[in-house]
């Protein structure tokens, strides 16, 4: 075999071999969560953080994954088949411009807002201290805080990630490990969780984290179906 075949097939077999180890230990930690209590009446209320660039579909796809979910179990109107409700919040109800110019008037500031049982944190601008401390405040009383894409450095600023496992969109991994020596960064992984916290990858990958959040409320026939209706084929959101 030349020496370029065979370097070519060298690194073919490393990075399937490291895709695997990668795919294998997010099967494991996935394995590991325990699934999560619904409410026995009413919402659970999922607070999308949003400031200044937001990223559209970091925020859009966990958005749209959760507004399809539908639970026969809890009634017959469509609102009692819908079991998540969702609100934009940021540190003030100021318009605001997401990537691509898309214009938020956010629903509530850090003041106003309910307590949600679901925070997503896109990728965005810069955290000030208020959202950080909002943060640090709110998601203790959440069943999970999930960050999409850089929205991992918003976490990981409030120390929230200290300690722990976590990923962010793959073009950040080297400035993330620099940036945040104390956090265990998982690289080639769709999401990881930490009971409360969930990191998801870049951009889909937040879809992903979603369905999986779905999955551990109502199970994965609920998760599957939100995911087809969708017409969604990852199936990487599965437990």
């Amino acid at each position: 075999m030349k020496r370029r075949e065979l370097l070519k097939a060298t690194v073919a077999t490393a990075f399937a071999a490291t895709a695997s180890a990668a795919r294998s230990d997010q099967k494991s930690q996935q394995n590991s969560m325990q699934p999560l209590s619904p409410p026995a009446k009413g919402k659970i209320l999922v607070a999308v953080l949003v400031s200044p660039e937001a990223q559209v579909i970091d925020f859009a796809g966990p958005w749209e994954v959760f507004q399809d979910v539908h639970v026969p179990s809890r009634g017959t109107t469509m609102d009692e088949l819908m079991p998540f409700e969702l609100f934009t919040v940021a540190e003030t109800t100021k318009p605001i411009r997401a990537t691509g110019g898309l214009r938020i008037i956010p629903d509530h500031d850090f003041a106003s807002a309910p307590v949600p049982r679901v925070i997503v944190v896109p990728a965005q601008s810069r955290p000030t201290e208020a959202m950080k401390q909002w943060l640090l405040k709110t998601y203790a009383q959440t069943d999970v805080t999930m960050s999409v894409c850089t929205g991992a450095f918003v976490l990981a600023s409030t120390g929230m990630l200290a300690g722990q496992a976590a990923t962010t969109h793959h073009d950040f991994y080297d400035k993330f490990a620099e940036q945040f020596p104390d956090v265990q960064l998982r690289r080639g992984v769709r999401f990881v969780e930490n009971g409360k916290i969930s990191t998801a990858g870049g951009l889909t990958s937040g879809i992903d984290l979603a369905l999986h959040v779905v999955e551990r409320y109502y199970g994965p026939e609920v998760a599957q179906q939100t995911a087809s209706f969708m017409e969604h084929e990852s199936k990487r959101w599965r437990a």
